[in-house]
């Protein structure tokens, strides 16, 4: 898993998108603040991340037995013991849970299927939104609202004038900023959580740059869509990210869309 028969990774897909549909539904009943308290490593969580993490685990389990899943609010109990090989999933119930406290609509649910090392399909939902963005790398990627038909997208060529730049709106760091400032005629947007991969996807965006640490969870579904999409997402030097390290931590990456001008 994946498989090399496109109709059994659609299949995955298809089971993958009703679980964040009912994950969604979840979030979007809760309040922003019902149970918020701060973890040990000084990020929030809430009743609704808890929530739709526990819909996804669980339903992950029934969907796809004896796969490993790897989920933000699981490892911050406890350290995960799967061995990270193979295959398995990473989960992030609710990726930008400053935004979702804060009411905005940025929040997102994110899960990938890593095998051997990669992102090799992945699904984001924004539930504020109502939108979804899917890809399968080597097969593509589509995006769709909640009652709509997906639509087949692609990331577009880097223009010649303007650069698009998605920033982080919590997590900005100095590196990063100094990076940005380096390149001429960026245009920058600011937003939470894992939809900055998803608006370069689709092609309103060119390039997300990170140069500080992030979790696995937090990129693995996004780095697959993007993928999937015609874009890349690699290491600050050009070489391939590392998943499933002992600390489960990204040191930096770039993500960017198609570099032809």
């Amino acid at each position: 898993m994946p498989t090399s028969d496109a109709a059994v990774d659609a299949a995955l897909m298809d089971e993958l998108t009703k679980i964040v549909v009912r994950a969604a539904a979840a979030i979007l009943e809760r309040s922003t603040r019902a149970g918020m308290r701060i973890k040990a490593d000084g990020s929030p969580v809430t009743d609704a991340d808890e929530t739709a993490e526990a819909i996804i685990c669980e339903s992950l389990a029934r969907t796809a037995p004896g796969v490993a899943v790897i989920s933000e609010e699981q490892s911050a109990r406890e350290a995960p013991t799967a061995a990270m090989r193979g295959s398995y999933f990473l989960v992030d119930p609710l990726d930008g849970t400053r935004e979702f406290i804060a009411g905005r609509d940025e929040y997102t649910i994110n899960i990938a299927l890593i095998a051997d090392g990669v992102p090799a399909l992945g699904i984001i939902c924004a539930p504020a939104l109502g939108e979804y963005w899917r890809g399968i790398v080597g097969t593509g990627a589509d995006r769709f609202t909640a009652n709509g038909t997906p639509i087949p997208m692609r990331t577009r060529p880097r223009p010649r004038g303007e650069t698009v730049v998605v920033l982080s709106r919590s997590h900005l760091d100095a590196d990063t900023r100094a990076y940005v400032e380096a390149i001429p005629n960026a245009k920058t947007l600011q937003s939470g959580s894992s939809i900055k991969f998803c608006r370069i996807a689709e092609g309103s965006a060119d390039l997300y740059p990170r140069l500080a640490p992030t979790h696995d969870w937090d990129i693995a579904a996004g780095h697959a869509i993007l993928q999937a999409a015609g874009g890349s997402v690699t290491a600050p030097d050009g070489t391939a990210l590392i998943y499933g390290t002992k600390d489960l931590l990204i040191p930096g990456f770039i993500a960017q869309g198609d570099i032809r001008d």
